[in-house]
This record gives structure tokens, C-alpha cells and sequence, in this order.
């Protein structure tokens, strides 16, 4: 068999992960020699336009593809999913307040009516700077301008052995796991004889205090209360416990302290345990090991931070944290046609000595402000420095009960903040059919406290989890 070869690394793939191989480029992937069919390849029309590639389709990488509609370029955007994800409402699909659907949108569909636009759902592999090229899982691409807006990894700090067991929420597919992951659970607690083991699935362990952990947490104390009492009247919910493990002394580290502090009431409340100034330092046999005592526990769920999302071919020198050091035009740092947004970008300055935080209005804002420097740069003209405006920041923790810091230093909690944080999400959400759908689930969970979701639609198998 011939066709373009694939790095030897793939030898390293589980036999789960290369049967995802294969069913994506056919049954006929050689493994044996490490080859892509040649029937596969970009197929990117030559142009005499300025050619603008974009490596992932996220909150950032949207932004700036939309923004240079009506310009004389030709746009490439690659990602290895043909959908964006609304990444704040992930933890919905996991606690089955919403569908999958709900929260993503096709990529194709943001550039209908563009005949100079092109998607691919490819695996950017590496880039090769001196040639300008990017290189994929099905051939190298030719680029003017190159825009990663990579995004971010799940971060557990060198720790493997939490890697492999650890449920993380960062993509659909996390969500999606975590969410048979918890049912499964709890339709085994039904079946089980063994005391011990019936505490274990029905202990959930949340780690990092964040927005993200905070979210969590509000969801699954709502499932406790009002859902899975119904759904399993065998069980005694009263045993459930839903643990939050923070590593600083204080939640919402990103927010204003009254924020930390009005969430930490609320948690209380809920009746969530939280644990500060705790650090997790393993995770085996269903014992989670925390640097103040152990925890048993079948379901944790890892939420502690995320890191750049850095490719292969960027010099050694331009990567700080695992971020791209970028200028305030968000061009990498010894480039002059590489850009880097988002939460892959780092762009210091004195008001953000280590970058600008990791959240999608950062990635949006440089989105579009990149499409408007890049149209200067098309016709010679000065381009303008990056500046990031705050627009505030929130957290909801169930019904009725939210956080939200305003420009300003002003805060808003309570209902009020639940229904900002809800008028936001929606506002943000990709297509009118998303942002109804979504609506309607919010509206018919609050009347009924109801979640239509609880479906295993696959089963999850942890010991098959691949980790990102």
C-alpha cells in the first residue's frame, strides 16, 4: 500500500484509538506501514489571493474567520472537529441539562455564501516556518499568513497516573462520557450488594474551584435534590455526597473575592463539601488521595486548569507556559506572518505581566481585532495594538443563585446574576436554533425541575478514555 506516511508515533495508539483511525479514513489504514490512503488530500484551489490559514475553529478562530468575509483573501480553516463548541455550557450536557446539539454549531455553516472560504477536518500535525507550511494527518498546506487558534489542553501537572483515570470536561465528547459515566453509576448502585462499593459510586469528587468546578457542582446538587431521588427510589440519596477540592484558599480565583465568597455560601447551602488549601496527589483504586486524607470515590471529575495548546514546529523560544509569546498585534514573537490568539497566545504587558486570563472574550476580541489588523496589513497600512476590554466575568451555582463581576468593580449575585448569566449565554450561543433550543430546556427544567437528558446513549468504558 502506498501513500503519504504517518509519524511513528501512531504506533504508540491503542487498539481502541486506532479502530477510531480506521473508521475515519476506512478500513483499509495500513497501521503496518504507517500510511494514508492517497486518495486523501486537502484539496485547496490554488489562488492569487493572500492565502490566510486558521488552525482551529474555536471562540477565536470564528471571530477572525468572520471578520474577513468580504475581503480579498482566500481563508482556510482547519480543526478536527466540523463543529464549534460552546465550551461554558459543556457541563450542562455532562449533568443532562442540555443535548450535545444544543451547544455546537457546523463550521461550514459560518461561511455559506463564501466561495474564497475552505474548511477541512484535518489534524494539524506541526508547522515548518521556513517554508511556510502547516503539515496535516493528509498533507503539508502553503500559507501567507498563518492564525493558531489552538486553544487549550486539560493541564494535570505531570501527573500520569491522574490522567488516565480522571473524567475531564474540555470537548463535547468529554461531556458526553461524564454524563453515561454518572448514569452508569448509578444503575450499578442499584444492583450492588458490596456497602462499600455502593459509597464509591455514589461519592463525586470535583477537582478546582473555578468557574467550571463551581458549575459542576451547582448541576450535580441539583440532580441530587430533584432528579435521581425520583429516577432511583431504591437508593438513599441522603449518602450522597459531592465533594469540591480547591488547592488555594479561596473559589473563583479569576473573580472579585466577594464572588469567591458569595459561591462558597452558596456550596454550603447545597450542602457540597468543599476543601481549600487541599491538593490532590494521586488517584488508584478508587481512592483519591488528597494532601489532608482520602477520599473513595468512583467519579472524579477534573476541572483544576488548562494549558496551551502548542504545535510542533514553533521555536523553542517563542513558548513561555505553553503559550505562544505574542507582540501586542498578536504576531509571534521571530515571526512576522505567524499570529497566535486565544488561549494558546500569550501577549504581556503591565496590566497582564503573564497574559491575558484563558477565557473565550479574550480569544473573541482577538479574533476580531486580528481580522481588522490583517485587512491593514492587505493594503500597507499601520496596524493598531491589541487592547482587552473587560466585560466581566460569572459563575452560575444552580437555580437562582449566580455570581457576576461587572467593569467597574460592581457585583451582582442572587437571582439578578442568574439572569444575566443566563441572557449571555443565550446571546452567545451559534445559530437561532441553538439558542431556542436551550432556552426551552432552561425553561422547562425550571418549571418542572426536570432534566430530559438522562440518556445513556453509549456506554463509557474509563479503561478506553483518551485523555486531552
Amino acid at each position: 500500500m502506498t501513500g503519504t506516511c504517518f509519524d511513528r508515533s501512531i504506533l504508540n495508539l491503542t487498539g481502541f484509538q486506532k479502530n477510531l483511525v480506521k473508521e475515519f479514513y476506512g478500513s483499509k489504514f495500513c497501521f503496518y506501514c504507517m500510511a494514508i490512503p492517497e486518495h486523501l488530500s486537502l484539496t485547496i484551489p490554488k489562488s492569487d489571493l493572500p492565502r490566510v490559514v486558521i488552525i482551529g475553529g474555536g471562540f477565536g478562530g470564528l471571530k477572525l474567520a468572520k471578520g474577513l468575509r468580504k475581503t480579498n483573501v482566500q481563508v482556510v480553516l482547519l480543526d478536527r472537529n466540523n463543529f464549534h463548541t460552546f465550551q461554558p455550557l459543556l457541563y450542562q450536557v455532562a449533568t443532562a441539562g442540555l443535548e450535545p446539539d444544543s451547544i455546537a454549531g457546523p463550521l461550514r455553516q459560518s461561511f455559506e455564501g463564501n466561495p474564497n472560504y475552505f474548511f477541512r477536518m484535518v489534524k494539524v500535525t506541526g508547522i515548518d516556518p521556513e517554508k511556510n507550511e502547516i503539515e496535516t494527518t493528509v498533507g503539508n498546506l502553503a500559507y501567507d499568513y498563518l492564525v493558531i487558534a489552538s486553544g487549550s489542553v486539560t493541564n494535570y501537572f505531570g501527573n500520569d497516573q491522574i490522567k488516565k483515570r480522571v473524567l475531564p470536561l474540555k470537548k463535547i465528547v468529554h461531556a458526553l462520557d461524564l454524563r453515561s459515566h454518572i448514569l452508569q453509576n448509578f444503575e450499578q448502585a442499584v444492583l450492588t450488594k458490596d456497602k462499600s462499593k455502593l459509597q464509591q459510586m455514589m461519592n463525586i469528587v470535583v477537582v478546582g474551584g473555578g468557574p467550571t468546578g463551581v458549575e459542576v457542582c451547582g448541576a450535580l446538587s441539583e440532580l441530587k435534590k430533584h432528579i435521581l431521588p425520583r429516577d432511583y427510589p431504591d437508593l438513599d440519596f441522603s449518602g450522597m455526597n459531592i465533594y469540591l477540592i480547591e488547592g488555594t484558599d479561596r473559589l473563583l480565583n479569576g473573580m472579585s473575592k466577594a464572588s469567591g465568597d458569595n459561591s462558597l455560601k452558596y456550596m454550603k447551602r447545597l450542602g457540597i463539601d468543599v476543601h481549600l488549601n487541599t491538593m490532590v496527589e494521586g488517584y488508584e483504586n478508587e481512592v483519591v488521595k488528597l494532601s489532608n486524607g482520602n477520599i473513595e470515590s468512583s467519579t472524579v471529575i477534573w476541572s483544576a486548569g488548562v494549558k496551551g495548546n502548542v504545535l510542533d514546529g514553533i521555536d523553542t523560544s517563542a513558548i513561555e507556559h505553553n503559550r505562544l509569546v505574542v507582540d501586542e498585534f498578536n504576531c509571534v514573537v521571530g515571526s512576522n506572518n505567524i499570529f497566535a490568539i486565544g488561549d494558546v497566545a500569550m501577549m504581556k504587558s503591565e496590566e497582564f505581566p503573564n497574559g491575558h486570563p484563558m477565557l473565550a472574550p479574550v480569544a473573541m476580541q482577538q479574533g476580531v481585532h486580528l481580522a481588522k489588523n490583517l485587512k491593514k496589513s492587505f493594503t500597507k497600512k499601520k496596524m493598531i495594538p491589541f487592547s482587552y476590554f473587560d466585560k466581566g466575568s460569572m459563575a452560575t451555582i444552580g437555580r437562582n443563585k449566580a455570581v457576576v463581576d461587572m467593569p467597574g468593580g460592581f457585583h451582582v449575585k442572587g437571582l439578578l446574576a442568574w439572569l444575566i448569566w443566563m441572557f449571555i449565554h443565550i446571546l452567545y450561543l451559534i445559530g437561532f436554533r441553538n439558542k431556542l433550543i436551550a432556552l426551552n430546556n432552561w425553561i422547562w427544567s425550571y418549571l418542572t425541575y426536570d432534566k430530559g437528558t438522562r440518556l445513556i446513549i453509549r456506554t463509557f468504558h474509563r479503561n478506553k478514555m483518551k485523555s486531552s
